[in-house]
């Protein structure tokens, strides 16, 4: 029997530039050059240093992937490559450099949706994903509850996405109103080791009823608990009193924790489905996981979190979309005129936008 193909994946959405290789449903390297601290002093990401970074990262970044596997470039069979959504002038950097090396090498190319790859992320540590499960993508630009049956073959059913502030989003947006440094995500989850997560009473966003008489049942909102925070970190500014940042980060976390984790059981039950996925940057967060963990439990549900390293941008989640694709006998993207789609909605694993 053949070996199976070797798939290299590129992701360049934000601010990591990632390489990984898979075969087979087995990962073989994984490498990411984050740009991070060079964005922390602004409080955020910047596009334009982080499309420069890419560019000095894309090379270096593969040579090690392959390095790490054992291989050299013409062992490759396929190229997977984010094209959406993220920032363009990152997203332009990694699909040239894709599109490069799968012409170089003579080998099809193929357009992965950045989303799709966090869901595929969880297959490299977990094995194929149960048909159906229910999937809880969050991260910082994204929280969304999708209902997936063949993740390469079939449509996904969105049951309910964020409505204006992401999880990932709250997270950053008041942790600078905090004072905490930047990325907001993982300096919440350190700040609120010594809180109270019962010290402050935050709202729960969209948690008001059964989906059958409630139409944002599974939507999420995390702009008016973001302002609910900035209000409470305020009051006490304005009084002259220290800001207790330990108690108001581990109320917050729990906040976020609860409405993610309940609407995420709460469509298990109601599709019946036995499985939750978990993924994305905020899938790292140790509140987000231990709730998910005792819900699970308590309902009979299964769940799937990829390790810690497999939660943020990376390219081993694209090359495990990229392998799936090629193992399915999908079509590759056309030879010329791929390109990229920012603000791309998840419809399918593939993305593959042709200039027009």
């Amino acid at each position: 029997m053949a070996a199976s193909p070797v798939v290299l994946g590129i992701e360049s959405s934000c601010d990591e530039t990632g390489a990984g290789i898979v075969q087979g449903g087995r990962l073989l390297a994984h490498v990411v050059a984050s740009s991070m601290d060079e964005h922390a002093r602004f409080g955020g990401v910047v596009p334009e240093i982080a499309a420069r970074a890419h560019l000095h990262a894309f090379n270096p970044v593969v040579h090690r992937a392959l390095d790490q596997a054992g291989l050299r470039a013409d062992q490759l069979d396929a190229v997977a490559v984010t094209t959406g959504p993220g920032l363009s002038g990152a997203l332009q950097v990694g699909l040239a450099g894709a599109k490069t090396l799968a012409y170089a090498l003579g080998v099809p190319l193929y357009g992965v949706h950045h989303l799709a790859g966090h869901v595929a992320a969880d297959t490299l540590e977990h094995g194929p994903l149960p048909e159906p499960c229910v999937v809880l993508v969050v991260s910082g630009g994204h929280t969304s509850l999708l209902l997936v049956r063949d993740l390469v073959r079939e449509p996904i059913l969105h049951l309910g996405d964020t409505l204006d502030d992401a999880a990932g989003e709250c997270f950053d947006k008041v942790a600078r109103v905090f004072g905490l440094p930047y990325p907001g995500g993982p300096a919440i989850d350190r700040a609120a080791r010594g809180g109270n997560p019962k010290a402050v009473t935050f709202p729960r966003p969209l948690t008001g009823g059964p989906r059958g008489q409630d139409p944002y049942a599974y939507s999420f909102s995390f702009s008016g608990l973001k302002t609910a925070a900035a209000r409470w970190a305020e009051g006490h500014r304005q009084r002259g009193e220290r800001l207790p940042v330990a108690d108001g980060a581990a109320s917050l976390q729990e906040a976020v924790a609860d409405v993610l984790t309940r609407k995420a059981v709460a469509a298990c039950t109601e599709y019946d489905v036995k499985t939750l996925v978990v993924v994305g940057g905020v899938a790292a967060n140790s509140r987000v996981r231990a709730l998910a963990e005792r819900r699970c439990a308590s309902a009979g549900i299964e769940l799937r979190v990829p390790p810690m390293t497999l939660c943020t941008d990376n390219g081993a989640m694209i090359a495990a979309v990229g392998d799936l694709l090629v193992r399915a006998g999908a079509e590759p993207a056309p030879r010329h005129g791929l390109t990229i789609d920012p603000s791309a909605p998840l419809e399918y694993a593939t993305l593959h936008p042709t200039a027009h």
